[in-house]
């Protein structure tokens, strides 16, 4: 699929708008968004994502088009699983809720640089050799298995990484909070507050995030305009969606479960697909392998909806009975 330069130029001008909007909207003045702001402008954000893909589907076509809403439920899925580690790594850094809006628009914003590097990465490796999809393949495999053998839990400790723990070392520092500022002056001292050292946890953890989903996506369509969108428009509202769920999150037992089955279904389509383009001289002397069918994208989408929505109405039963038993 031609994408012309324009309409690139066009769609990042626009998200950058949003972006921009969200800023002035809702993290320039602190406050903690209420139940009905978080879902208002939830679904604000989501009708945005549909109405671009519709529009994807009737100028190129119903492949693209499925091939975007693949993606895009995808990669939706995949955050909200993500705002489990955020919750951590908020409660950790013991941010006020006023504050915690701003700390998720960097995240945000970080995200959808490193995912865009990744995005022209992975496009790179794609275009020059077929054999990276037997790597996306495997790493999602991986990655199901350890997922699905994981727990999420709000009361774990978390652990700072690499970043956090330079720029404590590095960086004089100060426990106290000075409202959403990043550095604040102590004595004459500049120092770093937990807000700069919260926004670099959840930066650094956007990395693992993109390391996930961009070789799932990639199992979905090999389209960087595609993969770009659907990443960029499940990003955007991911701050409102971090209050309207809230609670919720803990409710969503086998949300895990579920995303380590959907990655595992599209780490087997990658290698599916990887046969069918072999070129390993090792594998089959280098020749092409096409016992198993690819799976198509129509096929795809149904089993990522399904697989969502048996995982969330397990999850809610589950959640109630435990409610009512404890009670």
């Amino acid at each position: 699929m031609h994408v012309p330069l324009w309409v690139w130029g066009s769609t990042i001008a626009g998200i950058l708008v949003l972006l921009i909007f969200d800023f002035f909207a809702h993290v320039r003045t602190p406050h903690e968004p209420s139940l009905k702001e978080a879902g208002g402008w939830s679904v604000f954000y989501v009708v945005i994502a549909l109405i671009f893909g519709a529009g994807l589907w009737v100028v190129w076509g119903h492949d693209h088009g499925i091939e975007y809403f693949a993606g895009y439920v995808t990669e939706k899925s995949l955050s909200v699983d993500n705002l489990f580690v955020f919750v951590i790594i908020m409660a950790s850094f013991d941010v006020p809720r006023a504050y915690q809006q701003k700390v998720l628009l960097v995240g945000v914003v970080i995200a959808l640089i490193l995912r865009t590097i990744f995005i022209a990465l992975g496009a790179a490796a794609i275009e020059n050799f077929s054999w990276v999809f037997y790597i996306f393949g495997l790493f999602l495999i991986y990655t199901a298995y350890s997922l699905a053998s994981s727990s999420h839990d709000e009361d774990e400790d978390y652990e700072p990484n690499f970043l956090v723990r330079a720029a404590q070392k590095i960086l004089p520092a100060t426990d106290e909070y000075d409202g959403n500022k990043l550095t604040t002056r102590i004595d004459g001292k500049r120092v770093i507050t937990p807000m700069l050292l919260v926004m670099i946890a959840i930066g650094a953890t956007d990395i693992l995030f993109a390391l996930d989903s961009i070789p799932a996506i990639y199992g979905l369509t090999r389209e960087p305009f595609i993969v770009f969108t659907a990443n960029a428009f499940a990003l955007l509202g991911l701050i409102q969606l971090y209050f309207l769920l809230g609670g919720l999150l803990d409710r969503l037992v086998y949300l895990s479960f579920g995303l380590a089955v959907i990655l595992g279904f599209i780490g087997i389509k990658l290698i599916i697909h990887a046969l069918h383009t072999n070129e390993l001289p090792f594998i089959n002397g280098g020749q092409h392998i096409e016992v198993v069918p690819e799976i198509p994208i129509w096929l795809s989408l149904s089993v990522i909806l399904g697989i969502l929505v048996i995982t969330t109405v397990a999850s809610l039963i589950k959640s109630k009975r435990t409610s009512g038993a404890s009670h």
